[in-house]
């Protein structure tokens, strides 16, 4: 009896694991959760955004909100690994929705006050992280049910990526792509190929079986995207941070791609929505909002 309890107690560590993919801006989100209690919290929801319309829809995020009702989910969390670039974040919209609070990492004021300055938002976006209901740093702990969660600092991708790892599972956001792809783009404001390089290195020490959750894929057209890989097969076969490769290699590499790369299309609309929790700028005098531009801030590539 005592083995079959111990068994039990095992099985309800691992979380339950739903992927989400939205295929405009090649995004993941997930959603986990415990077994035994049905707490389950949302990691990087996407909020649809059409930049050649400037119109915003819900769809990605009513896509969850049905999974999270079909199967009679209490979402305990809504959580953010980063401030995004390539899409608007709906852990707001989410949050308001089911009543959980937001999570990101504490970092996130650094990345709120650089873009406020290329923003030149002045004081219209406060720094203080106030935008979500918990920032974590380093270390930090806390439960979906029965699932522990460990907060790990995984800057790089950019200064303010968390890293969310419950008990077997790691969502590992834009530090990681599959094996085949290697790692996430170092070059954004505030970003750092050896800053990626030593959180990477943080994540492959996790256990070998530790399933590695990634932010983004790229498939072809009607085909799937993959989205997991452990410990194991990255120290093994990724392109970028296998064993074996070193540091000044990695570096070398990761800056070398990062020059060939264009910025993403919806960058300069994302990141002051995200930078704001996943809220649009105060409508103006005729109910609607606007989107600022930066104008020759950054270099055409």
């Amino acid at each position: 009896m005592a083995v079959r309890v111990a068994r039990k107690q095992e099985e309800t560590m691992s979380p339950i694991i739903r992927a989400f993919f939205d295929r405009p801006t090649g995004s993941l989100q997930y959603v986990f959760h415990c077994p035994a209690t049905k707490k389950a919290a949302i990691v990087d929801p996407v909020w649809n955004f059409y930049p050649e319309a400037a119109a915003v829809t819900t769809e990605s995020a009513d896509e969850i909100l049905e999974h999270v009702r079909s199967e009679k989910l209490d979402v305990a969390w809504v959580l953010d690994t980063h401030p995004h670039a390539d899409h608007f974040t709906a852990a707001r919209y989410l949050s308001e929705k089911l009543g959980a609070p937001t999570a990101i990492g504490h970092r996130v004021t650094q990345v709120q006050k650089l873009w406020r300055d290329l923003y030149n938002l002045g004081g219209d976006v406060p720094t203080d992280g106030s935008q979500w209901d918990r920032l974590f740093t380093e270390g930090d702990t806390f439960m979906v049910g029965e699932i522990p969660v460990r907060v790990m600092f995984s800057p790089g991708h950019t200064l303010a990526s968390v890293t969310y790892v419950a008990a077997d599972a790691a969502f590992v956001h834009d530090t990681l792509m599959m094996p085949e792809s290697g790692t996430s783009r170092a070059d954004f404001p505030g970003g750092s190929a050896e800053d990626l390089w030593n959180s990477v290195r943080d994540i492959l020490d996790l256990p070998r079986d530790t399933r590695l959750y990634v932010g983004h894929d790229y498939p072809a057209a009607g085909a799937a995207p993959e989205y997991m890989a452990t410990v194991a097969e990255h120290r093994l076969r990724n392109r970028h941070v296998k064993d074996g490769i070193g540091k000044a290699e990695f570096i070398a590499a990761r800056i070398a791609r990062d020059a060939t790369l264009p910025l993403p299309g919806r960058m300069l609309a994302a990141l002051q929505v995200n930078i704001r929790g996943g809220r649009l700028p105060a409508p103006e005098a005729d109910g609607h909002s606007y989107l600022k531009i930066p104008v020759g801030k950054f270099e055409p590539r």
